[in-house]
């Protein structure tokens, strides 16, 4: 991520980005131990992960896609989580619309 990549920051996350050379995105998360002990940081993970695989579909498939959590994530309601990974993918220019008729369920 570090050569060619970029980021974006919110309160909550980081998301860094860089194209990669298949069609498919691949999503990563990192937790800093800071955070806590390794039951800690993994369910921040999966908080993260839920709120991306919620909204996979959207992301705009080619890239390389790292979630950096940051403290408030502990503590943000859900609802708040799902609007900073999506605010980020907007910042990022990596959200797609998807026709309602052919959306996921």
């Amino acid at each position: 991520m570090r050569e060619g990549g970029r980021s974006w920051a919110h309160p909550l996350l980081v998301l860094g980005a860089l194209p990669n050379r298949s069609a498919q995105t691949r999503c990563g998360f990192v937790v800093s131990k800071a955070q806590g002990n390794a039951v800690e940081r993994n369910r921040l993970k999966r908080r993260v992960r839920e709120a991306v695989r919620l909204i996979y579909q959207h992301i705009v498939p080619g890239w390389d896609v790292v979630f950096v959590v940051r403290k408030g994530v502990a503590t943000a309601p859900w609802p708040q989580l799902q609007h900073a990974v999506q605010t980020l993918l907007l910042q990022a220019k990596l959200w797609q619309d998807i026709p309602a008729d052919t959306e996921k369920e």
